[in-house]
């Protein structure tokens, strides 16, 4: 028996059909050179025979009247319950259709009375590629997770053939679970003790930071969640449905800015991603007077630290006020993040932790009541950025080309967006309700963003 901690419990809570809570990834690959016409069946069938399901993969969340939910291991795990083989049309395996099937199988939650994952092997697309569209429940891993443990069941190169995938392999070794038990033992007390009152200061520190933005004596430290009062496209009821689209950009391009302008990758993604969103929105008729806010995770882990389930939290990020110039876009994002950064460091952990479920548990209960069309949302929508290899990876030889996160929506929020860098690219992952019009197009609008950021720095340093 394993308990869940508040965060975990927490998605359990919140999910619902129409916000289900899961994360996925999308693997396009390209067959081995030479490979058979039947190599992704194959893939297919050998994933069967991959039967030592090791933890999380095993387990199965049980509620209690007399106990607070936890995991229990499945007597036995069914793969065929778990795996799944498409094939696609030859007239409809481009882009467009794979991205509608992943749409589709994004759209329902897990069933709950067995293990929380799937795997689904897409043959079929063009050009000799095919699939892979893994999801997990959000309570097993939040994305950073997701992605180490995606890249470590994949090859390094084309001439390592062993197939060793995610659910088989041992997470997190038994000197990690040693140590976590012998140091519960005898320091049990002092963390409990020592974690609540760096809470409670936090709590603290991080309200006066709060209460102080409010009056407006400070400015970009954190913004304030629930006071967007612009009714725009991307807040609202969430919905059964989903769509998917992405877009991606070299890092070779990313780097160049960030080397002119002396920026990070976050505030030159993030440019991007303004720009598109405001141009999306005008194309919907709505003109926003005040910065775009969004809600924005931050990994709470330690240096080092590899633990299984969740440890993020959400805080509200302004991005940059109104401008057509990117340049200065560019600019005051940098200056809100490095803030926004500031602050957090100076805060505890656990206070960032308290402070995403007080307000995760607003927007959920205005979610549940059916207020979200009716109450301002914590933010415009909420982006991600998730690190990935900078290598390509391999699977039975065949060398996977891209790497796409989809991510789950959040209370009142129609569309989230996940940064995620593989390989020499930088993807965003854009999933949303099937009511959101024209996803594609502020996928597309991403692309737009980044060439007018390319120019106007060249210009300003012309």
């Amino acid at each position: 028996m394993s308990k869940l901690s508040l965060l975990d419990l927490g998605f359990f809570i919140a999910e619902s059909v129409a916000s289900p809570k899961h994360v996925a990834g999308l693997l396009i690959c390209k067959r081995p050179p030479k490979a058979p016409a039947g190599f992704v069946r194959s893939l297919y069938r050998e994933f069967l025979t991959c039967t030592d399901v090791q933890p999380p993969f095993n387990r199965v969340i049980h509620f209690s009247l007399k106990a607070m939910p936890h995991w229990r291991a499945a007597p036995s795990v069914d793969l065929n319950q778990h795996i799944f083989f498409h094939k696609l049309d030859k007239d409809a395996n481009d882009r467009e259709a794979l991205y509608a099937l992943v749409a589709r199988l994004h759209t329902p939650m897990l069933d709950r009375s067995r293990p929380l994952w799937e795997m689904h092997v897409i043959d079929g697309l063009s050009d000799g590629r095919f699939a892979l569209y893994q999801k997990v429940h959000h309570a097993y891993a939040d994305g950073v997770t997701m992605a180490r443990w995606t890249a470590e069941n994949l090859a390094t190169s084309a001439d390592q053939l062993q197939l060793t995938p995610v659910w088989s392999q041992k997470l997190g070794g038994r000197s990690q679970q040693y140590t976590a038990f012998t140091q519960a033992l005898w320091r049990s007390t002092w963390k409990e003790v020592a974690g609540n009152s760096r809470r409670f200061l936090g709590i603290g520190r991080l309200a006066a930071m709060l209460l102080l933005e409010s009056v407006k004596l400070t400015k970009n430290a954190i913004a304030l969640p629930f006071v967007s009062s612009a009714k725009t496209p991307l807040t609202g009821q969430v919905t059964p449905g989903r769509q998917f689209a992405s877009a991606s950009i070299s890092m070779e391009r990313v780097t160049d800015i960030r080397q002119r302008t002396r920026s990070t990758l976050n505030h030159v993604a993030l440019t991007c991603l303004d720009g598109a969103l405001r141009r999306y929105l005008e194309d919907q008729g709505v003109h926003l007077r005040r910065p775009i806010t969004i809600q924005m995770p931050v990994n709470l882990r330690k240096e080092g630290e590899k633990s299984s389930g969740n440890k993020i939290g959400i805080i509200q990020v302004e991005l940059s006020a109104p401008t057509d110039d990117p340049y200065i876009r560019l600019r005051n994002i940098g200056y809100s993040l490095r803030n926004v950064r500031t602050m957090v460091d100076s805060v505890a952990p656990e206070a960032i932790e308290s402070y995403t479920i007080i307000t995760g548990l607003v927007a959920q209960i205005a979610e549940l009541l059916k207020l979200s069309d009716k109450m301002p949302p914590m933010g415009n929508t909420l982006v991600s950025n998730v690190p990935g290899p900078s290598e390509h990876l391999f699977i039975k030889g065949a060398r996977m080309e891209e790497m796409h996160p989809i991510s789950t929506l959040p209370p009142s929020n129609l569309l989230n967006i996940t940064l995620f860098s593989y390989a020499g690219n930088l993807y965003f992952g854009l999933i949303a309700t099937d009511e959101l019009p024209n996803l594609q197009r502020l996928a597309d609008y991403v692309g737009v963003a980044f060439t007018e950021l390319e120019h106007a720095v060249r210009q300003t340093q012309a």
